[in-house]
């Protein structure tokens, strides 16, 4: 049994009920087809051998016992194909946890299955980046690149927007003295920061040099100790409607900080299209927040933060962030002193600067959750599973693919 979830039965739930939320989805049954259909048919394999292929069809899809003739086999154990089923593991996850075994083909055709699996198991719409219907509770059309403020707009409106789109912009609710203070304080992680502290990402870039991506402890310093009762963070943080409260209080750091660097060839300094429960947990951490301070600039050379809007209430496939195929999404045009809040299960990206010349962004980051949170994957953090290198340094989910295909051969 996953994780407080009830159990399943690996050969009736695909011979009674998956074909039942198969026809719940309508018409969006073959959009999630659509969506698998170049990836090819994807067969999971219990210990014991036992296989169900899924084979996407112009109307939908075909479930059959065995294996024979997928082209993707994923070998896991009960508890983790439960937990795609439930929503509480995803395919990212699993990889980089080490908890599923390349039978035949390419995992990443796996990864690319997430989206349809997300559909058939829970019912989620698939996004649609080219035709997002972005409109608010009433029924008005949302302007996407729209920002405000604390003491201009009112609460009613940007509660509307955030529903809507799953983030929001508020421009100046820090001065330029307190977002000093925090760059010092910024600058002080960075110090004290060190390769393999499993309080720490870092990455690799051209010229090979290891450098310093985020540092998930931020609140160890008085600098950032105070963000989560900051008056007007609290504020913030009530514009969702919902109870969510700071990850301070649940056994997490809960402020993170985060540095954008040029020319990164390692590592997850720039973020692809990735939701934040993306490594698994959506079940019992979602609706999440995720807060972010603006130290620096936050412009397509400073590398921006992205959004498919409307996204947070859908299902998206990762998608490297400079693929010409890739969504382009909106950017999140904000200045040092502003803040922004997005649902971590909405689809965003941080895409490489676009010059090597900084500033580049800086963030403060805090994260806000509903009182029964559970960190999935590590006892501190969400995304303790990526801390796998004594070294620090965050492999790229292609290289892990990688791996676990040459660990099947040998």
């Amino acid at each position: 049994m996953t994780d407080g979830f009830p159990s399943l039965d690996f050969d009736r739930f695909h011979r009674e009920e998956l074909p039942k939320r198969l026809a719940k989805l309508g018409a969006m049954g073959a959009k999630a087809a659509a969506v698998a259909r170049p990836k090819g048919s994807l067969a999971f394999r219990m210990p014991d051998g036992r296989a169900w292929t899924y084979s996407p069809v112009e109307s939908g899809f075909e479930f059959t016992p065995g294996d024979a003739d997928a082209k993707t086999i994923v070998g896991l154990e009960p508890e983790a194909w439960e937990g795609l089923v439930h929503d509480f593991e995803s395919a990212p996850g699993l990889l980089y946890g080490g908890r599923v075994r390349s039978e035949r083909g390419n995992l990443m055709r796996f990864v690319g299955w997430e989206p349809a699996l997300r559909a058939l198991y829970q019912g989620l719409p698939i996004y649609d980046p080219a035709h997002p219907d972005l409109r608010d509770a009433s029924g008005r059309p949302v302007d996407p690149a729209r920002s405000f403020r604390l003491d201009g707009d009112s609460e009613e409106d940007m509660h509307a927007f955030l529903e809507a789109a799953g983030y929001l912009l508020i421009k100046a609710v820090f001065d330029a003295g307190e977002v000093a203070a925090l760059r010092t304080g910024a600058d002080a992680l960075r110090g004290r920061a060190r390769e393999g502290d499993q309080r720490s990402w870092w990455g690799r870039n051209g010229k090979g040099d290891s450098v310093l991506c985020r540092v998930l402890d931020a609140a160890a310093l008085p600098e950032f100790r105070g963000l989560p009762s900051d008056p007007r963070l609290k504020r913030i943080a009530a514009i969702s409607g919902r109870d969510l409260v700071s990850r301070k209080a649940q056994k997490d750091s809960g402020v993170t900080v985060l540095w954008k660097n040029p020319d990164m060839v390692e590592g997850l300094s720039d973020l692809p299209w990735h939701r934040d429960c993306g490594m698994g947990g959506h079940a019992l951490m979602c609706p999440s927040m995720v807060m972010s301070i603006y130290l620096e600039a936050a412009t397509p050379e400073s590398g921006e933060l992205r959004f498919l809007p409307g996204s947070w209430r859908c299902t998206f496939g990762f998608a490297e962030s400079n693929d010409r195929s890739a969504p382009r999404g909106v950017g999140v045009a904000a200045e040092p002193g502003d803040v922004s809040i997005h649902y971590g299960d909405g689809m965003h990206a941080a895409p490489p600067p676009t010059s090597r010349e900084g500033p580049f962004r800086t963030s403060v980051l805090l994260g806000f959750a509903p009182p029964e949170f559970r960190p999935h994957g590590g006892v501190r953090h969400y995304n303790d599973v990526l801390l796998g290198r004594e070294d620090g340094q965050i492999e790229h989910l292609t290289k892990v693919v990688a791996e676990t295909g040459r660990a099947k051969k040998a």
